[in-house]
């Protein structure tokens, strides 16, 4: 019973994951109800197994109808993988208590900000070119790669809110860009994971696969329907992570 539920779960995390990131608000809570007594790590490790093959099915698919602008987004992605391993590092020897509170604040400005703005994201207008744009798209992959392997919560959403509101790409496009990023951290953090004997990966096979399956749905659904239906389910994924994180954070 407990393979059923976290496939299902990584389903519909490959699903969400694909349309604005998030994929995490379903899939790690499915696993640590499934497996209480599981550590943690061993838990987290797992998910990004699963998580990144949807992620990256989702970067192809996505590169394939949306214009991605690679000389900008593979040194981002870099730079993301290095921030990445760089925080997961970092979280070994300090604490990520203070992240703990302070996210759901953070989170509900971008809301805020996303709400108040209503023509944010709906219009594709790139703001820098060339190495200008590569190193803004750089700082921004190490800043939140950082933020990924530290901490990790609404890392999607955040890469996808930057892109929007620094670079000026509309939300399909930022989610595009997103993915590719989010190929990146997962990946360091699966280094560090793995290394350490933090994965299942007879779970890991099964629930990549329903991961992917979920992420082919939720791009398709993103490609056909365009901006407008990614900034919904963005304000819908961000104000769930916000309850998330608040009562974790202050009530749990």
């Amino acid at each position: 019973m407990e393979w059923i539920f976290i496939t299902l779960a990584s389903l519909l995390a490959g699903f969400v994951d694909a349309i604005v990131g998030g994929g995490g608000l379903v899939m790690v809570p499915a696993l640590f109800a499934a497996f209480p007594g599981a550590p943690p790590a061993t838990l987290l490790g797992t998910n990004k197994a699963a998580s990144v093959w949807g992620t990256a099915m989702a970067t192809w698919q996505y590169s394939r109808r949306v214009q991605v602008r690679w000389s900008a987004m593979l040194p981002a992605a870099a730079a993301g993988f290095v921030g990445s391993f760089g925080g997961a590092w970092a979280v070994t020897v300090m604490s990520a208590e203070f992240l703990r509170k302070l996210l759901p604040l953070v989170l509900l400005g971008v809301l805020a900000y996303t709400l108040a703005k209503k023509e944010l994201g709906r219009h594709h207008t790139p703001r820098f070119e060339g190495r200008a744009e590569a190193l803004a798209a750089g700082a921004i992959g190490l800043l939140i790669g950082f933020y990924d392997g530290f901490f990790g919560p609404g890392t999607g959403s955040f890469f996808v809110f930057l892109f929007v509101r620094l670079l000026g790409y509309d939300f399909l496009n930022a989610s595009a860009s997103a993915k590719l990023l989010n190929c990146a951290t997962n990946i360091a953090a699966i280094a560090l994971f793995a290394s350490k004997g933090h994965v299942w990966w007879h779970y890991a096979v099964t629930l990549a696969v329903a991961n992917v399956a979920g992420s082919l749905l939720g791009t398709h659904l993103a490609l056909k329907h365009g901006t407008g239906f990614v900034r919904g389910i963005f304000i819908v994924v961000v104000g769930t992570l916000i309850l998330k994180t608040g009562y974790d954070a202050f009530l749990r």
